[in-house]
């Protein structure tokens, strides 16, 4: 099968969101799990985003026909990319799209001279994790995705607040001393839309949450930190948040107050990578 690759434009969204959405929910049903990109609306309207962000980079695989096959989103807003997600015609599996796909993603970020690079994989999927792995990435954490009414819980001690563009300097900086790099570009991003969230304790910022859900990550110097901005998110925006299982006293406090496991998943990594100076919750990217 002949494959041609090139970045997407606007009028690729559509398309783009439709293979998303179908191979997702192949995927998904196929193993007994809920599918990420659930709404076919919702899938449409991230590519839509995406293509139209200069943050991000869209990468699409079309067939001799010209017919869009596959699709591979990068985002690019900060020091290391995040791939994802990257999704073929499920009719169209198995046959090289997917690796060409992420060769591609890769090369770019050479290109680029990114220091390291990211993605997040649903740890029932084989075939995904295989593919990664074969590229060169290694395995950092197990997760899972964790859902359930808000818990309007405040913890002593801890104040949580809409973070502003004058908390990015010493957001960056809690980043840096806990991951090794930066994530301004997103935080920035969630600032603007209104879902950003600060914590402060003794009078500082000891942690900030770019959105608590599917595409937003968190971090904090403590559990207690995260424990708060958890406890004050009036939702967990799509599927859920994602929390390294390894982080034991967290995990059991989160289903201790009713949230509920969605999905396992693995964060995989290529390149640069500091094990974390704190503690943190990952997007659906990194």
């Amino acid at each position: 099968m002949d494959i041609e690759l090139r970045a997407a434009t606007a009028a690729d969204a559509e398309r783009c969101g439709q293979i998303c959405h179908a191979a997702f929910a192949d995927i998904g049903g196929r193993h007994g799990f809920p599918s990420d990109m659930p709404e076919l609306e919702w899938a449409i309207a991230d590519f839509m985003r995406w293509i139209a962000h200069p943050g991000y980079h869209v990468i699409v695989a079309t067939d001799e026909a010209g017919a869009i096959v596959g699709c591979m989103a990068i985002d690019e807003r900060s020091t290391i990319s995040g791939l994802g997600p990257i999704a073929v015609e499920p009719t169209l599996q198995s046959r090289s799209v997917g690796l060409k796909l992420l060769n591609a993603a890769l090369n770019r970020s050479r290109r680029r001279e990114v220091p390291g690079v990211r993605l997040v994989q649903a740890a029932f999927n084989g075939c995904t994790m295989g593919l990664c792995a074969r590229a060169g990435f290694v395995v950092r954490e197990p997760l899972v995705t964790l859902q359930g009414p808000a818990l309007a819980l405040a913890i002593p001690g801890y104040r949580v607040r809409i973070a502003t563009e004058s908390d990015l300097a010493a957001a960056d900086a809690l980043c840096r001393r806990i991951h090794g790099h930066e994530r301004s570009g997103e935080l920035r991003d969630a600032i603007a839309t209104g879902s950003a969230r600060i914590v402060e304790h003794d009078g500082r910022i000891t942690g900030y949450a770019s959105e608590l859900g599917f595409g937003g990550h968190a971090l904090g110097e403590s559990n207690e930190a995260l424990k708060a901005l958890i406890g004050a998110a009036g939702e967990f925006t799509g599927q859920g948040f994602n929390l390294p299982t390894r982080n034991s006293e967290l995990f059991r406090w989160c289903l201790e107050h009713g949230l509920r496991i969605v999905q396992p998943l693995t964060l995989m990594s290529l390149g640069l990578y500091n094990e974390p100076q704190g503690m943190f919750l990952p997007s659906i990217t990194y």
